[in-house]
């Protein structure tokens, strides 16, 4: 199971986005406090849609609360890291991974980065900009994880609980 980590979010929508991914791809949140708002903000559940029933989450104190409750691989995802995300067999790691974001104005603490340098990655941009958006940083890289291992349990086409694969079948001329 890939999990997904936020240091202190501080928007709500970015946070909503991120549950609705973490659904969509059978990934565990993890949020770490303080958050920028409260966890039941109609802005929150708002964005998260009819999804967040479905969304399987804890909540962490600080974060040596979260590091003393779940072992594995931390990887950070900051505008400090040195190396590219995509340069990662994320295959060969150790498992569980955990995909770890900061909040939206400052990222994870600079002495949590600096103790982890060496799992400390970089979505390659351009100088113009300091990071993308946090919940386009988060579906970027989760995806990615999840393309090399074959979209496990994932599927492909759309769901017959939805409107299934041959739905544009009627519209055809």
């Amino acid at each position: 199971m890939l999990h997904i980590v936020l240091y202190e979010p501080e928007i709500p929508q970015n946070t909503g986005n991120i549950m609705r991914t973490c659904v969509a791809i059978g990934a565990k949140l993890h949020l770490i406090e303080p958050l920028g708002f409260k966890i039941d903000e109609s802005k929150l559940k708002r964005s998260a849609l009819d999804y967040y029933e479905h969304l399987d989450y804890t909540l962490y104190k600080d974060f040596h609360d979260f590091e003393s409750k779940n072992k594995g691989t931390y990887l950070f995802l900051t505008r400090y890291g040195k190396k590219n995300y995509a340069d990662i067999s994320y295959k060969e790691l150790e498992q569980p991974l955990y995909l770890i974001f900061g909040k939206e104005s400052t990222g994870v603490d600079k002495y949590i980065l600096a103790s982890h340098i060496e799992n400390c990655y970089r979505i390659p941009t351009t100088d113009k900009v300091r990071s993308l958006n946090l919940s386009n940083a988060v579906a970027i890289v989760a995806y990615e994880v999840l393309r090399q291992f074959d979209y496990e349990n994932l599927i492909e086409t759309e769901p017959e609980t939805h409107k299934g694969k041959d739905f544009l079948d009627q519209f055809k001329k």
